[in-house]
């Protein structure tokens, strides 16, 4: 079954090489919607969404991984979350950034993310998470993620990212594609690979020729075996009840004083854009809770 977005995986050369790939297409139309964002930042930030997609399949269950990027340009942070079940979701500081063409006529990525770090926590359900970080190699994404792969987890890998938005403003087209060598081996292919991808059109002309994953895959390398294959969706988890949870975590003299304005307090889903209101009264019952023993 094929599915509208989606992410799969597949092994080659006798399993020493894993391939990821992932359509976003809807899943970054839906961030660019509820976030109203211009185009270079729904570049910037689908291409992020596409990567920790990708990141989410090498994981487990429940697990989970956030990737924020702090750079110095107008767009300030990206945050993502994904997990192993293809739900992702993420915003940028600035939504409405959009710069001019770069020299090669395509979207100023690099210029709307600027210089600074990438960072990468993976919530394996251990008693610590795991951290890694690299300086921002270009701002482009992709070279930056497999900069991280090399540096930090030490897996050598190759990455293809890519949003393609039309003049409407709406997301035509958005994937990605990792491949990498699995721990341990030394694979003489990579150089190969990432020499042919180079040779390749464009990841996201070859999405809007209709070309699957299954197909993207075997231009890239030889016999794959696929394995799985899963949706993608945006999915924020916000909710009332955590909104309270976080009104309640403020302590109960911060509560006071919003029960003192005695007004309506407004809570924005940084990930969703949801908006959630609180009532004068709810915060007294919220202030009660923080008073209550435990």
């Amino acid at each position: 079954m094929q599915y509208s977005d989606e992410w799969i995986s597949a092994t080659a050369y006798d399993g020493a090489v894993r391939v990821l790939a992932a359509r976003t297409t809807q899943t970054v139309e839906t961030m660019r919607q509820k976030h109203a964002m211009y185009p270079t930042a729904t570049a910037a930030v689908g291409r992020t969404m596409t990567a920790a997609v990708l990141m989410g399949a090498m994981l487990k269950n429940d697990e989970t991984v956030t990737i924020q990027i702090k750079g110095d340009g107008p767009l300030g942070q990206i945050v993502v979350v994904a997990d192993a079940s293809g739900n992702v979701r993420g915003y940028a500081d600035e939504p409405q950034t959009h710069l001019p063409l770069n020299t090669r006529g395509k979207l100023d990525v690099a210029g709307a993310v600027g210089k600074g770090d990438l960072y990468i926590t993976k919530d394996l359900r251990l008693r610590e998470p795991y951290r890694g970080a690299v300086p921002l190699v270009s701002g482009e994404i992709a070279e930056d993620f497999t900069a991280y792969f090399a540096l930090s987890e030490q897996t050598p890998s190759a990455v293809a990212l890519g949003v393609l938005v039309d003049p409407a403003l709406s997301v035509q087209q958005a994937g990605g594609l990792i491949v990498q060598c699995m721990p341990g081996v030394e694979a003489p292919w990579l150089d190969t690979i990432e020499q042919h991808l180079a040779t390749l059109p464009a990841l996201t002309t070859l999405l809007q020729q209709g070309i699957t994953l299954e197909q993207l895959i075997a231009m890239v390398v030889p016999q794959p075996r696929y394995l799985q294959r899963h949706p993608v969706q945006f999915l924020c988890k916000c909710s009332e009840e955590r909104i309270h949870r976080t009104l309640i975590a403020l302590g109960s003299t911060e509560l006071a004083d919003m029960v003192a304005e005695n007004t309506d307090t407004h809570v924005v889903c940084h990930f969703c854009n949801t908006t959630y209101t609180v009532t004068p009264a709810t915060l007294v019952l919220l202030q009660a809770q923080c008073r209550a023993p435990r």
